[in-house]
């Protein structure tokens, strides 16, 4: 696993700034802003909207089929218009501080010990030392967060049942069947 260090010269031999074009908030492609979010990030947006869980936060639209009939997803997305992200309101993030980790360090993701890097134009322009290692910083916190929400997921599905005929989701807090 790679160190904050680490990270923050990988990412500052990138470059970025937000341009604030809110192209990563809008749909141009089918999952082209799809952002998958743990349930901490659904609850913390929650707590700071007062909007419900079902106004937050969608199943992940894949399915797997539980051979009864039923089917199940592994994750939550934020909701999401035909055109964009609901949280984008007049060209920016309505819930900016409390958006999830995909949002928060975008354009960059690790996985494993690889830096990679998304489409995006404000990639190239320098940044200070103290914003690579604050983005280096983050990048090792959601790498972490999302391991952590995975290790859940896992301990949960061994002992998962979906209800037969039924769709569910399961996170790392249980089984969530949906209804509707």
């Amino acid at each position: 696993m790679l160190g904050i260090d680490d990270v923050a010269d990988r990412v500052g031999s990138v470059g970025f700034r937000c341009r604030e074009c809110g192209a990563c908030c809008r749909r141009v492609a089918e999952d082209s802003n799809l952002v998958i979010v743990s349930p901490a990030e659904v609850r913390a947006i929650m707590a700071a909207t007062g909007m419900t869980w079902n106004e937050v936060a969608a199943p992940y639209p894949e399915f797997i089929d539980a051979g009864n009939g039923g089917e199940y997803t592994l994750a939550w997305c934020i909701r999401r218009t035909n055109e964009a992200c609901i949280f984008l309101r007049d060209g920016r993030c309505s819930v900016y501080a409390h958006r999830p980790w995909i949002c928060r360090t975008y354009p960059f993701m690790l996985v494993d010990d690889d830096l990679r890097v998304s489409e995006c134009p404000g990639l190239g322009t320098p940044l200070s030392p103290r914003e690579t290692r604050t983005l280096g910083a983050d990048l090792c916190r959601r790498q972490a967060a999302e391991a952590a929400e995975e290790a859940g997921v896992r301990a949960v599905y061994r002992g998962a049942t979906i209800p037969p005929g039924g769709r569910a989701v399961i996170d790392s807090e249980g089984v969530k069947e949906l209804h509707g």
